[in-house]
């Protein structure tokens, strides 16, 4: 079984939230690149996994306000646009870590998934 990667820190700053896993890796999100990224039933349609939230519906300015802990495997974010029924699990805020690295790595995993074999 995988070892679940926890965070150690999680600071909303001015312009990103930030966490600090505990094993070592820094992700940065900035605020409205989250947002936008709401997993809840509101902004993702349950059945097909299709956007529902219309991105123009969102303020260029949103900002997470505050943010608590949702048992051992998700956050919850407090969005300057009264939006707070998202969870954020803790493997999905991984997968859309937006530093360079990761987006590195996702690239090349998806290099290596569409090449043809001969």
């Amino acid at each position: 079984m995988e070892q679940a990667v926890l965070p150690k820190e999680v600071q909303v700053l001015d312009q990103a939230i930030m966490i600090l896993w505990d094993d070592g890796h820094r992700s940065t999100y900035p605020h409205r690149y989250l947002r936008l990224r709401c997993p809840c039933a509101s902004c993702v349609d349950e059945m097909t996994g299709r956007a529902r939230l219309d991105p123009d519906t969102v303020p260029q300015d949103v900002s997470a306000l505050d943010h608590m802990q949702v048992g051992n495997y998700a956050l919850q974010f407090l969005w300057s646009d009264a939006h707070y029924t998202g969870i954020y699990p803790y493997r999905y805020l991984i997968s859309h870590c937006a530093c360079i690295a990761c987006g590195e790595s996702r690239a090349g995993a998806n290099a290596q998934v569409s090449e043809p074999e001969e």
